[in-house]
């Protein structure tokens, strides 16, 4: 089950940070203001009664663009598709929220993270050298455009819904 995070999620969100970003995981006090900010949507995956996944986006309604800033599942239960949820759930919240464009970074290292990433539309527009700091691990940026954006199984936007046909120019 998928759920708004609440402050009471903190400890299990701060496990799940740790676990999966050993070398470079977000203080406690970074994801409490994360968590409270009125620009981002935070939404954690439920198993049993307990915290499996979380993730968040940055979205300020009205703005052209969004930026996801986190995503993070157990595991224990990765590769069952929680993880591809969570990121429509995300791409959904700023698409509603008005947004033209999504933005992520991934770590280069992560290939099954990056292989989400390109399944569900995302490019690469580049890289920033060692940005995962202490490995310096390169950060690969990448964008989704949500105007030409739909989950799979559901329809693309048309031109008249505020998506572009094939021959329009792909700019902006």
């Amino acid at each position: 089950m998928m759920r708004p995070a609440a402050p009471s999620d903190l400890g299990a969100i701060m496990a799940l940070e740790r676990a999966s970003f050993p070398t470079d995981a977000w203080s406690e006090t970074m994801m409490r203001e994360e968590l409270a900010s009125t620009h981002a949507h935070y939404v954690v995956m439920e198993e049993a009664g307990r915290v499996v996944g979380y993730g968040g986006v940055r979205a300020a309604r009205g703005l052209p663009d969004a930026d996801i800033q986190t995503l993070a599942l157990d595991p224990q239960v990765r590769g069952r598709g929680q993880g591809r949820a969570l990121l429509r759930a995300l791409v959904g919240h700023a698409r509603d929220s008005g947004a033209k464009k999504v933005f992520l970074e991934v770590r280069a290292d992560n290939s099954v993270a990056h292989s989400l990433y390109v399944s569900e539309g995302f490019g690469e527009l580049g890289r920033r050298p060692r940005y995962y700091q202490p490995d310096g691990v390169d950060a690969i940026v990448m964008a989704l455009d949500l105007r030409t954006w739909a989950p799979q199984g559901e329809a693309a936007p048309t031109p008249a819904e505020g998506g572009r046909g094939p021959r329009e120019g792909a700019s902006g």
